[in-house]
């Protein structure tokens, strides 16, 4: 997620199921209007899931799904989300705004301008405080781990492809609606704190340009309006082409910000501290809070699977997503660990600072490296204000015309959902001093449960539906190591949500004590050192 910087085959015809109170066939019209967003405005009630007053009932209020509980749909389950998808994407052909577009390289795009971004340059900092041989081994580590629970999102959104994002997801999961408004909540939450996040980091660029040429809050404001206009395409695929953009501009910035680190004579403020100290394992002195925050920062550049069910909802044919999936987390492993390493054993520990870009000597190094990070500052938070506002668009218009048309209401609708987005974000972002460890502490309290606890929770739903409450039992070595593997990563996850945010909390509290927090809507300047 990015949150730690600053610190085919054919298949005969489904038999219908039966649904569990009425007896009536659960046809895959009716199982597709339950949770398509894509329907064309011509269906009658009867398809598109019954009406209130004459309007057509919205996402907030699904209908019941047969497979949470896997009663009755043993032969169905298997079949029916692949007829699903060909039914989605059948329904809204015929629509001006179609949402299943995206081929597995367009989804890879998004991935790589959601992954690789401006948090690669934490990774010396982080490789520095952990010592460089635990730093390259907890990113291979935690890649593996990311990607083998994607893939187990992956699994959830195939077998339940009226999940359109991480909120329905939950609600399968946990099979009641309080799950879903608690994931609602920090759904909405995470992604509103990730906006604001790249307000300040925008203006952090434009301080560090100019030379702190106007008030923090006036760039704040001017790149939250940027913002808001990058994010209007209605369709991940239309986003892609940002995303391509995005992702191969920080590819160039961090791979110059590499080599400038290393051609160098010195880095900034050589030799003030001495000579540069390069270790293999934790520096003496290193404490626990400081080794944890590290630790915290690798782990949450890596995590992201809460866009993974939006983005598979629009995929053309959501079975390619392990290409897009692997071809993003080889490239990761890659470029974090050759970033971090480099930089790192070019500055040494008693010279790096988080984004390394401050530790370059050379302000035109400095400040061209920097430059190349314009369009992932900027994409960033227009790829989780997306995910936002379409979450919230399709529980107000699903099943209504304004979905699949260019609409007066539709655009309108989008548009001012956004900008509320971005103002949130915006003021919430200038209204708290802490702003970045809070960030932190709201990534420990939500990407425990984004990133490993719904997932292993999933993972033993999935193979319990599938082969009873004993499963591990019935599949041998293979359903014991599945288990083992996915409880640990629930273990894992509640670690994150417990000293992760102890560690956090800490940060907080001396960051009061060293004062290092200033006020609220701040002119002050927050770029880099030597700006």
């Amino acid at each position: 997620m990015a949150l730690g910087l600053f610190k085919s085959s054919a298949r005969a015809e489904p038999q219908p199921a039966m649904t569990e109170k009425s007896g009536e066939p659960l046809t895959g019209d009716r199982k597709l209007s339950s949770g398509s967003p894509n329907q064309p405005s011509g269906l009658d009630d009867s398809e598109s899931g019954g009406s209130v007053g004459g309007r057509r009932m919205s996402r907030l209020a699904p209908p019941k799904r047969n497979s949470i509980t896997g009663a009755g749909a043993t032969g169905y389950e298997e079949s029916a989300p692949e007829y699903d998808i060909q039914r989605q994407k059948e329904t809204e052909a015929g629509n001006a705004i179609q949402y299943r577009t995206c081929s597995w390289q367009k989804t890879a795009a998004l991935l790589f301008a959601e992954y690789i971004c401006l948090a690669i340059m934490s990774f010396p900092y982080s490789y520095a405080t952990l010592g460089l041989f635990p730093g390259l081994l907890l990113t291979l580590v935690v890649a593996m781990s990311v990607a083998y629970t994607s893939l187990t999102v992956w699994e959830m959104c195939l077998r339940h492809p009226e999940c359109k994002d991480v909120v329905d997801v939950a609600e399968v999961l946990f099979g009641n609606k309080w799950g879903r408004y608690f994931t609602m909540t920090i759904f909405l939450l995470n992604n509103t704190f990730i906006q604001g996040f790249h307000c300040l980091t925008g203006a952090k660029y434009l301080n560090t340009m100019t030379g702190h040429g106007a008030c923090t809050i006036a760039f704040s404001a001017v790149v939250a309006i940027i913002s808001w206009i990058s994010s209007l395409p209605r369709t991940f695929s239309a986003l892609s082409h940002l995303a391509t953009f995005s992702a191969l501009f920080t590819f160039i910035s961090v791979l110059l910000a590499t080599v400038f680190a290393a051609v160098e004579d010195a880095p900034a403020n050589y030799p003030q501290h001495g000579e540069r100290i390069v270790s293999a394992f934790p520096p003496a002195g290193t404490t626990f809070v400081a080794g944890m925050n590290a630790f915290l920062n690798i782990s949450y550049t890596f995590i992201g699977q809460i866009t993974i069910p939006s983005f598979i909802a629009e995929m053309k044919e959501p079975l390619d997503f392990p290409k897009a999936l692997w071809t993003v987390t080889i490239a990761e492993i890659l470029v974090f660990s050759i970033v971090g390493s480099v930089t790192y054993a070019y500055v040494g520990s008693n010279y790096v600072t988080s984004p390394a870009f401050g530790s370059i000597g050379n302000e035109l190094y400095q400040k061209v490296s920097f430059s190349f990070m314009i369009p992932t500052i900027i994409f960033l938070g227009v790829l989780y204000a997306s995910v936002s506002s379409r979450f919230i668009f399709n529980s107000i218009f699903n099943g209504t015309r304004h979905m699949g048309n260019h609409t007066w209401v539709g655009w309108l609708s989008w548009a001012g959902i956004l900008g509320c987005t971005w103002i949130v974000a915006f003021i919430i972002a200038e209204v708290i001093p802490f702003f970045s460890d809070l960030l932190s502490l709201m990534s420990s309290l939500f990407d425990s449960f984004f990133g490993f606890i719904f997932w292993g929770w999933a993972y033993i739903r999935l193979r319990k539906t599938k082969h009873g409450p004993g499963f591990w039992k019935e599949r041998g070595i293979k359903g014991y190591a599945g288990i083992a593997l996915n409880l640990f990563l629930i273990f894992v996850g509640f670690f994150f949500l417990t000293v992760g945010t102890y560690a956090t909390v800490d940060s907080i509290i001396q960051g009061y004590e060293q004062a290092n927090f200033g006020g609220a809507f701040t002119c002050a300047s927050n770029g880099l050192t030597g700006a």
